[in-house]
């Protein structure tokens, strides 16, 4: 087993960090950089994507052809790691929820038409995008219980529903929509596209929430005779389900990659601190207790990546790793907590404070646990693996070199 990087993901991971350490992560102090939902002001955002493009540091997860990186999931989870040691990172170098795992699905399962009118905006940073599926008394981690439908007329279909917590819908132009085009459990759902300027549509609200905002926020729709055409069905009529599966795993998995950095960068603004904050004769950092924080925090971290890069991995090399994604997501997430979590108990008032980013990490990372499928829904996934695998489920890969 070779856990080391090739020297070219190595040195754009490298040149990844250089920039954040230069350009993000000085910003982060100036409250004058963020927008009233405490993310990265839009001004601001534009001038440093315009120096990430520069850089040749853009979309790392598309194709070279259509101005992106290229880059193997494996490479991705070295590089959005070092993009989330600033909470700006992500969305700077283009690699953030929703439109990461949206520009993915669609390079993957749209057609040329589609990609030229729904994908390439979104890969040049013109339009934001959103992924719509949960609803509030339907789909969540179930997409089988979509609500909303759509029925045929003519060469059109006619949505009507709702949806709720859907991610940057405040500022998204282009949609990726889940509704029910029949009672099918298995063929029943389809996935549509749509441009913010049709009518049929609405916001209902911006929905408030605990931790910083996404840009866009959280949203709840109303659909109420939205027209979409048969050219905007994406793969086929039937074929949401495979959709939600083709979009959600590698989306996951990102966010785990995006976590790891997060989690680093917590744990760096405490031990800068530990060392030079005495308490009773010495330093924090000399007293075990402390160091039976760190230590373990550290460990489990780490733990989380291992878990991340075998499930990049395995994608790469055509594998659905759907279980392996689930293990990473929930010891990821719980990492995330645990790092971020000690970081504020270890700076004490002022990590309650907001003189660091640790705060507004420990407000983001309790959802950590929730989005793309809750910690409770990923275990059972495993328990079914297990039922189904036994002896198999823990079983080694086979070298094929």
């Amino acid at each position: 087993m070779d856990f080391s990087l090739s020297p070219e993901i190595t040195e754009i991971a490298q040149r990844i960090r250089a920039f954040v350490e230069a350009r993000l992560i000085p910003l982060e102090a100036d409250p004058a950089s963020y927008d009233e939902h405490e993310n990265i002001a839009k001004p601001l955002l534009d001038k440093l994507r315009a120096e990430a493009k520069a850089q040749g540091l853009w979309a790392l997860q598309m194709p070279q052809e259509r101005g992106g990186g290229g880059l193997p999931m494996v490479g991705l989870a070295a590089c959005y790691e070092e993009m989330n040691r600033s909470i700006f990172g992500p969305v700077v170098f283009h690699g953030a929820a929703p439109d990461d795992g949206n520009m993915r699905v669609l390079n993957m399962v749209g057609t040329e038409a589609q990609k030229e009118r729904w994908l390439q905006p979104i890969i040049d940073g013109e339009v934001q995008s959103s992924f719509a599926m949960t609803e509030p008394n339907g789909a969540g981690s179930d997409p089988s219980m979509t609500l909303t439908r759509a029925e045929r007329k003519g060469d059109r279909w006619i949505i009507t529903g709702r949806k709720h917590f859907i991610t940057g819908a405040g500022t998204a132009k282009h949609f990726i929509l889940m509704a029910r085009t029949s009672d099918d459990p298995r063929n029943g759902l389809t996935a549509f596209l749509f441009h913010a300027d049709q009518p049929g549509w609405r916001i209902i609200r911006r929905i408030p929430i605990m931790g910083p905002e996404e840009h866009g926020g959280h949203c709840e729709l109303e659909f109420d005779g939205l027209e979409i055409a048969d050219e905007n069905v994406l793969m086929g009529v039937g074929d949401g389900l495979r959709v939600t599966q083709i979009r959600l795993g590698p989306a996951r998995l990102t966010h785990c990659m995006r976590w790891g950095g997060m989690g680093r960068r917590a744990l760096e603004i405490a031990s800068a601190h530990i060392e030079q904050r005495r308490s009773f004769g010495t330093t924090l950092a000399e007293k075990e207790s402390v160091q039976q924080m760190i230590g373990q925090a550290a460990m489990e971290l780490d733990i989380g990546r291992l878990l991340t890069m075998r499930a990049a991995w395995l994608l790469d090399n055509g594998s659905l790793a759907r279980k392996e994604i689930s293990m990473a997501k929930i010891v990821a997430a719980d990492a995330l907590h645990k790092a971020v979590d000690t970081a504020l108990q270890l700076l004490g008032a002022r990590g309650y404070s907001k003189d660091t980013p640790v705060e507004w990490m420990y407000r983001y990372a309790r959802q950590a646990r929730l989005v793309d499928g809750a910690s409770e829904v990923h275990r059972m996934v495993l328990a079914n693996f297990l039922r189904r695998q036994g002896k198999e489920f823990f079983q080694w890969g086979v070298h094929r070199g």
